[in-house]
């Protein structure tokens, strides 16, 4: 299947320790629980669903999978079968094969583990072996070092700023920094994840 044939109704992606699922209308609840670890939705520098907004963010990200130009997932650990977080692929542009990899939060307590790592994995492999990208990009906040930093160390490489890329639900004008994966470099990347997620 090419990024042209891209289904509506989209493959779990499954790992060793993690479960990617198609995001359901029924994931609501449990994507509210998982937010609530950590209390997710008081921060400012990326917007995570909370009890006000869980049933837009989820309406939205469906909305988006309806057009063709999203595909939202719900990450779920395998041995206790909780919803931990969520992620999507989005901006998805079947002409020029490429896509957006975004929205990714985790539940605090799975933050520092493995589980970020190996859901990239899962994403990329998809996006490159599966769906025939050509391109795969990351945008994050410029003040958020800590995603700036995961980023990077999946083998992205930073393309530059985009000035007041987007307003924040406080009404902070936003700077982001978009990083990128292409092709050609997939084979490479892809090796070093696997080294990185056997350690």
């Amino acid at each position: 299947m090419s990024i042209h044939e891209f289904q509506l109704d989209q493959a779990s992606l499954t790992g060793g320790t993690v479960e990617l699922q198609p995001l359901q209308a029924a994931h609501a609840q449990a994507l509210l629980a998982a937010a609530a670890d950590g209390q997710l939705w008081q921060m400012k520098l990326t917007v995570i669903p909370g009890p006000e907004t869980i049933a837009e963010y989820v309406a939205v990200a469906l909305a988006g999978r309806q057009a063709g130009t999203v595909m939202p997932f719900v990450i779920v650990k395998r041995d206790t079968g909780r919803l931990i977080g969520s992620t999507r692929f989005w901006k998805i542009d079947r002409t020029n094969r490429k896509l957006e990899i975004g929205h990714t939060w985790l539940s605090e307590s799975a933050q520092r583990s493995a589980v970020n790592t190996e859901a990239k994995y899962l994403l990329l492999a998809y996006a490159f072996e599966v769906m025939a990208c050509v391109r795969v990009q990351f945008t994050t906040d410029e003040l958020n070092e800590k995603s700036r930093t995961a980023i990077l160390r999946i083998g992205a490489q930073q393309e530059g700023i985009i000035r007041h890329e987007r307003i924040m639900p406080d009404g902070r004008k936003r700077n982001s920094v978009r990083f990128s994966m292409i092709d050609t470099e997939w084979p490479e990347i892809k090796r070093a994840l696997q080294q990185k997620m056997k350690r």
